[in-house]
């Protein structure tokens, strides 16, 4: 481990923090230690953590903003990837807009609304950064990433570069090829529309409300953690079912939204996963329908 961090260091990677609490980098405040943080500052210093992650099999994952994730008490043995600062950049030219991996999806969509740009206002609440949105098809309101992307840039494991287009994304419900094949985003272009203004800041304004009002953002939480089963919403069945104020530990089936699983200060890894099952065991036994989780699990079991 020592010679692969002292070879990181030597290629240029500057900002690597070993042994590091996950629990400050997610928005659940859930995680044990990471053996190495590391942060690449552009696409130079990530390929160069990809290639010496392979030269010496050290695992690796991606963290970005930190939501839709749930570390695990142990932590994560090898490397978490954390993109920095030089994959924050945002461009507009007519009615594409570039942006980094790391740039907030929340705030892509209110400065493509000040650009009287449309297209985006589903991305108005939801969570995350650019690149975690393109991995996994992010969508709300009858909208999602697939609609918009044009084309996404991605460092594979072994360190090289490609643009992939839509078509090549292989977009499904929450699904795209880095679920099939393991890279990292590192920018993405999209197509909108011109737009009027005033309706699009109307629309952004509406779904923050609706989600201020709905679910339950003041907490540590990590987004909706079941997907959506065909015709049908998760947080329906789990209301349904009486399971809303369900809770093991400090951890709790919101009593605002039934798909959200707060962390009343203090929950664990373990408490959070053993309420998942409680929830998908009774509504499985109650209407026969299985629960799939949205929020992706990292680290050591």
């Amino acid at each position: 481990m020592q010679q692969w961090i002292a070879e990181l260091k030597q290629a240029g990677v500057v900002q690597i923090l070993e042994n590091e609490p996950l629990s400050k980098h997610t928005t659940w405040k859930i995680g044990g230690p990471a053996d190495a943080l590391i942060v690449p500052a552009n696409e130079e210093e990530l390929e160069a953590v990809l290639r010496l992650c392979a030269v010496h099999g050290v695992p690796w994952c991606v963290l970005g903003r930190g939501s839709n994730t749930l570390v695990s008490d142990k932590g994560v043995r090898g490397a978490v990837i954390k993109l920095g600062g030089g994959f924050d950049e945002l461009r507009f030219d007519g009615e594409t807009v570039v942006a980094g991996a790391s740039y907030s999806f929340i705030k892509l969509s209110v400065m493509a609304g000040k650009e009287g740009l449309t297209g985006l206002e589903y991305a108005g609440g939801i969570p995350g950064s650019v690149g975690g949105a393109v991995y996994m098809n992010a969508g709300a309101h009858g909208s999602d990433i697939s609609r918009i992307l044009q084309s996404a840039s991605i460092v594979w494991e072994d360190g090289s570069r490609e643009v992939l287009g839509n078509a090549e994304m292989k977009f499904s419900y929450r699904h795209s090829i880095l679920q099939e094949r393991r890279g990292i985003v590192t920018r993405a272009e999209f197509r909108l529309a011109q737009g009027d203004r005033k309706e699009i800041a109307a629309a952004l304004a509406t779904y923050k409300d609706r989600r201020r009002r709905t679910q339950p953002l003041q907490m540590a939480c990590a987004g909706s953690v079941f997907r959506n089963p065909p015709n049908d919403h998760a947080a329906r069945l789990i209301e349904a079912a009486g399971l809303k104020g369900l809770r093991e530990g400090a951890a709790e089936v919101s009593q605002m939204h039934a798909n959200f699983i707060v962390n009343h200060g203090g929950a664990k890894a373990e408490d959070v996963l053993t309420l998942i099952g409680k929830v998908q065991q009774i509504v499985k036994q109650t209407y026969g329908i299985t629960l799939v989780t949205e929020v992706l699990m990292m680290g050591e079991r």
